[in-house]
């Protein structure tokens, strides 16, 4: 799939850069920013040209015909949104269970506009004692990747800002739905 992904983002003029640092077997990889179906695809093909066999939590409801066989054989895990489950308990858990895992979750948690990302991402990287990958796709640059990673330290404000940071400058497919693009920051700002 590497060669093929690779072929397909050259076909549409999208560069990859970065990676999962060398020696890092777990990681909950934030994807961001997510305001389009395309998100999915262009980054499914960044992780098969980087090499990184991630995993992705999505809706259950997506799982159906004609995408859900797909979804499952590139590494989704249905995700019952519905059920006040403990999901930080139960994605942490995946990874005590796994010697290498990285879990690939969009902190918006929807493609529409969202004042706040989810801390779920957060928790379950501070619970399974893993570090936070920043993975992006910026339309405007057409290109996407990895950058740094982050281990959290338990101060959620303070590791939010250096996240949000990286991110301020990535154009979403559609940056009206992106709460870091600068038409919303300096809405939030004027408030």
């Amino acid at each position: 799939m590497k060669s093929i992904s690779k072929f397909i983002l050259w076909l549409l003029g999208w560069k990859i850069h970065g990676g999962i640092p060398e020696g890092e077997k777990k990681a909950v990889i934030v994807a961001a920013p997510h305001t389009s179906n395309w998100d999915f695809f262009l980054g499914r093909f960044a992780y098969f040209v980087m090499e990184v066999n991630a995993k992705f939590l999505i809706k259950k409801e997506a799982f159906k015909w004609p995408l859900g066989g797909l979804f499952k054989a590139w590494g989704g895990i249905p995700i019952d949104r519905s059920r006040s489950s403990n999901m930080v308990e139960q994605v942490a858990g995946l990874f005590h269970e796994h010697e290498s895992l990285y879990i690939v979750i969009t902190p918006e948690g929807t493609r529409s506009l969202v004042s706040k990302w989810k801390k779920g991402f957060y928790y379950i990287a501070l619970r399974a004692k893993v570090p936070i990958a920043l993975a992006y796709i910026d339309y405007k640059k057409k290109e996407g990747g990895i950058g740094p990673t982050i281990h959290p330290s338990g101060d959620y404000e303070k590791d939010l800002a250096r996240i949000e940071d990286f991110y301020k400058d990535k154009t979403a497919r559609y940056p009206g739905k992106f709460n870091l693009s600068p038409q919303n920051r300096n809405k939030k700002n004027s408030k």
